[in-house]
């Protein structure tokens, strides 16, 4: 599949992401993941909450909601909290490992 350059535009636009903060409802919602279980999540470390003051609805950005995701659908095959936690994070760090150096080399040939 083929995508023009506006569709891949909207794909990486990080400014977006950035910005795409939701409160645990909608988060529970979107994923079919009970609020319930979304904070206990939290609770774990598995993801994390973002912090815009005290006693306030909890909220998730981007990559929260994206572990969320991954969490579930690795429970779904089978996995244990435990080792969906640890797999979710090896992945994250390839992910990032592999745009550590897209930068670099972009750096380099700037």
């Amino acid at each position: 599949m083929e995508f023009d350059e506006s569709t891949v535009h909207a794909l990486l636009d990080f400014d977006l992401l950035s910005k795409l903060v939701v409160g645990i409802g909608e988060v529970s919602d979107i994923t079919g993941v009970p609020q319930r279980q979304i904070r206990y999540w939290e609770d774990k470390g598995i993801i994390r909450t973002i912090k815009d003051g005290e006693g306030t609805t909890r909220k998730y950005d981007y990559m929260n909601i994206k572990k969320i995701l991954l969490v579930k659908e690795l429970l779904d095959d089978g996995y244990t909290l435990d080792a969906a936690a640890r797999k979710i994070e090896d992945r994250l760090k390839l992910v990032d490992e592999a745009f550590k150096k897209l930068a670099d080399r972009k750096g380099s040939t700037e």
